[in-house]
């Protein structure tokens, strides 16, 4: 199983990214799947999760309103649209492929992550 993210870099506050996390090695499409996200020097926090067909979205209150988490089953990939980013967004983020279904955060895979640094 591989989860191999990209898209990270460097944004002025208020700037958009968008991540993408490439899976393979698994059926990608039977697996609800998360973004985590880890700042320097704390633990890691759940953003969002979505289900096998995107009919149920989880959000953390902390990026409710700016991140959207979304899926192309027929590509294999797992995505976060970031929006109106703030200095306390910077972190490491990374894709999570569940052992339970959402919103269960209990996941078994993660990828290595992408950095992500919002700083003027």
């Amino acid at each position: 199983i591989q989860l191999v993210e990209s898209g990270g870099g460097m944004v002025q506050p208020g700037g958009s990214l968008r991540l993408s996390c490439a899976a393979s090695g698994f059926d990608f499409s039977g697996y609800d799947m998360s973004w985590v996200r880890q700042a320097p020097g704390k633990g890691p926090e759940w953003v969002s999760s979505v289900n096998i067909d995107e009919r149920r979205i989880y959000v953390a209150d902390a990026v409710k309103g700016r991140f959207a988490i979304s899926r192309d089953n027929a590509k294999n990939k797992l995505y976060l649209q970031m929006t109106s980013l703030k200095p306390e967004d910077t972190a490491l983020y990374y894709c999570a492929k569940l052992s339970k279904p959402a919103p269960s955060k209990e996941y078994d895979y993660r990828g290595q992550g992408t950095q992500v640094t919002v700083s003027s």
